[in-house]
């Protein structure tokens, strides 16, 4: 664990603030932080907040087999992770001996005090017991991480329910928690830790040191105890030497924030088993406060509904009747129809282009009856007229006829050709888009030519 060292002023101002009994955080030397217990939807999990240090306490069990050495009693296996999401200081993936202590110390509280009966957990002598295995995941570190992480852990196996089970000869049933309700561990005593910071070799005290306290302290003095004044176990670090007074001076404070939070555990239990049973809703949703920014639910506004009926036929009494407007069809040309208002139908009418190309264009259209196309192109039977053509570059033939030229283009733009019935079968109105078209001239100036040629 790498922590980033104090300085000297912050230091300094953290003893003097200890030497005049006054703490960061405001509370007095023999003041515990407020502690927050909420239960998960599965038994078992909870989670512990001691101020701003969060633990996850999660128990799960399984069946093995027993140690050879004790055929009878059931297993009891403790694992405390520090990550980096509760510290970056913390390392990840190497046990650092701040968490080889903890753990150790862990171990001694509940297990070496026999708080729980493990012979309760033999299923069959020598062959299958239960191994109960409790994982503690550190959230958020802010000081005191034994007592929380043992407050968590004692809880956590109050709540925890294992699967019941039965054994016909040789056969061993488990039965799932709808068949039968889940077995509560049998537990003697609730040991919990409370530590204690000494500060100037022993001189000042205080009690559940936060994470700025411990830096600038000098030894720590952790003692774990039940409600009945029974020292589990106790130990003490840091190299300074203690005085028999102060180690009874401790532990008889020891003894009262003890007696206060095991009361404390109890009622959690309580309230979460009575909500349960009950069919409450439960888990940490809804153990979120209702006044922080991250709140699930609202409070319930009771709504009176005796009287919609009414309400609602003297709103549509007191509102304006909805103006009668009868749509009448219109009949644009045959066959089409419109309703209400909107653009007029253009469907049919031709475009301006095309309007000015049949005032234009009309005397000028021929009619073509035939075109037939394989190597060569002919023509035939164009009325009474005779038309000959000739190649205008590689995008397309030119025709020529008495009146004006006709242009089929090969070119990549698209060629549209419209046939209209007429009095006159030999006229045709001929649209291109070409954009290359080349206009022959026409034969009358060539005729006037050719006259005063004669003239001259």
């Amino acid at each position: 664990m790498k922590e980033t060292p104090l300085s000297n002023c912050e230091r300094r101002f953290l003893l003097r603030a200890i030497e005049e009994k006054k703490r960061l955080d405001g509370r007095q030397t023999y003041d515990y932080r407020n502690i927050r217990i909420s239960f998960g939807t599965d038994y078992g999990c909870c989670i512990v907040e001691l101020g701003k240090t969060r633990v996850l306490g999660q128990v799960s069990c399984e069946l093995v087999s027993p140690k050879l050495n004790r055929a009878t009693e059931g297993i009891l296996f403790f694992n405390l992770e520090l990550s980096q999401m509760a510290a970056p200081a913390f390392e990840p993936g190497r046990q650092s001996d701040l968490l080889v202590k903890l753990n150790r110390l862990l171990e001694r509280c509940l297990r070496n005090s026999k708080c729980i009966d493990t012979e309760s957990l033999c299923v069959v002598a020598g062959e299958k017991v239960w191994q109960i295995r409790v994982d503690l995941h550190l959230l958020n570190h802010d000081g005191n991480i034994i007592d929380a992480a043992s407050i968590a852990a004692i809880v956590a196996l109050c709540h925890f329910r294992r699967p019941d089970v039965s054994v016909q000869g040789d056969e061993v049933t488990l039965y799932t928690p709808e068949e039968r309700d889940p077995v509560p561990l049998s537990i003697h005593h609730m040991p919990i830790c409370v530590s204690f910071a000494f500060f100037q070799q022993g001189t000042y005290l205080l009690v559940d040191p936060n994470e700025r306290e411990e830096r600038v302290m000098d030894g720590l003095l952790v003692i774990a105890m039940n409600k009945h004044r029974e020292i589990c176990t106790i130990q003490s670090s840091g190299g300074i030497m203690l005085l028999k007074d102060q180690v009874l001076r401790c532990s008889k404070i020891a003894g009262v924030k003890v007696a206060e939070i095991t009361e404390l555990i109890l009622k959690a239990l309580e309230n979460d088993q009575k909500v349960r049973k009950e069919g409450g809703k439960f888990g940490f949703a809804e153990s979120i406060a209702n006044q922080r920014i991250t709140a699930f639910k609202m409070e319930k506004a009771p709504i009176d509904t005796s009287d919609v009926e009414e309400k609602a036929e003297e709103i549509i009494a007191e509102a304006e009747p909805p103006s009668e407007v009868v749509s009448t069809p219109v009949l644009w040309t045959p066959g089409t129809a419109q309703i209400g208002e909107g653009v007029e139908n253009s469907w049919g009418d031709l475009e301006d282009s095309e309007k000015e190309d049949d005032e234009g264009g009309g005397d000028q259209a021929i009619i073509l009856d035939s075109i037939k196309m394989d190597t060569g192109v002919e023509v035939s039977d164009i009325g009474s007229q005779e038309m000959g053509f000739h190649h205008v570059g590689q995008t397309g033939l030119e025709f020529l006829t008495s009146d004006a030229p006709i242009i089929l283009s090969d070119s990549e733009e698209e060629e549209m050709i419209i046939l209209e019935p007429d009095k006159n079968p030999k006229k045709i109105r001929t649209q291109t888009t070409s954009a290359k078209q080349e206009k022959a001239p026409s034969k009358k100036p060539v005729k006037r030519r050719k006259k005063k040629r004669a003239a001259n």
